[in-house]
């Protein structure tokens, strides 16, 4: 019987973990000798992670929660590791399955390696080289003591072996968040602004915005505000707003009658948003992958991004972090002329099976 402990610290760690456990269960019931555990590290704390989140996305309970969210980065990692080894003592596994970027990818990956246990990583070998990033920090020094890669584009194969990782540790298997959404699509939710909102289909845009760079300079978000505000015609532009976001707009007096700042959407119901949305401008990598795969306009407003396949095969651009790049960007969307785009190989719905298969001949 060969066991596998799964990690997830956040809840997109559960959107690619849970095709893994699906494909292992459907294993087991044609005969293979496999099984896991589903250890949640407690990472990040989110008050929609509730036995509603677990069954609307058909995703199992955990068998154990570490608690070791809160803290600095640094006491937070130590918090993950300390918690782990004796979970992983307690619960001793042939391949400890880390997804991701967050600190419990590598916490664990850590973990389990002083523990002689070996590591596999989903979404191996993806890189922003922007070292300002705590992801990339994770994302280095996990795969510099992965056994096992799990990749999701060629791009990410090449950054590897670039890095001395032999062919046969990488296994190109596609993208599992991917997964979820193929199988998630047709159970979409319309969210209540919809209706309040009289939205139609391609008649609004889609924001996110987290990430330090946009977010904590003042001056920085309302210059990308405005210039998003005075570039998108009369389209209602729909603002799902993290708790701290929501806080410094509030102290920035920042209004507009277009503007929607609502409170941070289910999954179900963003991406029902995402998929009618006539661009989404954000600053997560996750959501590009998905409007990619939705055919959806994307403006990604980062000067890097760890995901090129969704420029170079995709619907998205990457058009930087300054204001000023704002206006030349929609004009080309309203004139008609943004790319099609395509979906990347391997993107199908099928990439757990295949990691699972892989697994069964390791």
């Amino acid at each position: 019987m060969k066991n596998i402990t799964l990690i997830a610290g956040a809840r997109p760690n559960f959107m690619k973990i849970a095709p893994i456990i699906h494909a292992i269960k459907a294993a087991k019931v044609n005969g293979a000798e496999i099984d896991y555990r589903l250890v949640h590290t407690g990472q990040h704390y989110d008050k929609k992670m509730s036995s509603d989140f677990f069954e609307q996305l058909d995703i199992p309970e955990p068998h154990a929660n570490l608690v070791a969210g809160g803290g600095s980065q640094a006491e937070q990692t130590a918090n993950i590791m300390v918690r782990f080894e004796k979970e992983l003592l307690a619960n001793p596994t042939d391949l400890v399955l880390v997804v991701g970027d967050v600190t419990s990818t590598m916490a664990c990956a850590i973990t389990a390696q002083k523990l002689h246990t070996k590591v596999a990583h989903v979404e191996g070998g993806i890189r922003s080289n922007d070292w300002s990033m705590p992801e990339e920090i994770n994302r280095l020094v996990t795969d510099a003591i992965t056994n096992y890669f799990f990749t999701t584009s060629e791009n990410a194969n090449c950054n590897l072996r670039n890095s001395g990782v032999k062919e046969e540790s990488i296994f190109y298997v596609g993208n599992t968040m991917i997964d979820t959404l193929l199988k998630q699509r047709p159970r979409f939710i319309k969210p209540p602004i919809w209706k309040s909102l009289d939205l139609q289909d391609k008649n609004y845009l889609v924001m996110t915005l987290h990430r330090p760079a946009n977010v904590d300079q003042e001056a920085q978000l309302k210059a990308l505000i405005d210039e998003i505000i005075a570039h998108t015609q009369d389209l209602p532009l729909i603002f799902p707003v993290h708790p701290r976001t929501a806080k410094i707009l509030e102290q920035m007096g920042i209004a507009h009658p277009r503007l929607h700042m609502v409170e941070p959407l289910s999954y179900l119901e963003f991406n029902y948003l995402v998929e009618r949305a006539k661009v989404v401008l954000t600053d997560s990598g996750g959501i590009t992958e998905e409007t990619t795969v939705m055919a959806v306009p994307c403006m990604t407003l980062r000067d890097n991004t760890e995901r090129p396949e969704t420029i170079t095969e995709g619907t998205n651009e990457l058009i930087g972090t300054n204001p000023k790049a704002i206006a030349p960007a929609m004009e080309k969307l309203f004139s008609g002329n943004w790319k099609t785009g395509g979906i990347p190989h391997l993107w199908d719905g099928k990439t757990a099976e295949r990691i699972v298969g892989h697994i069964l001949k390791l």
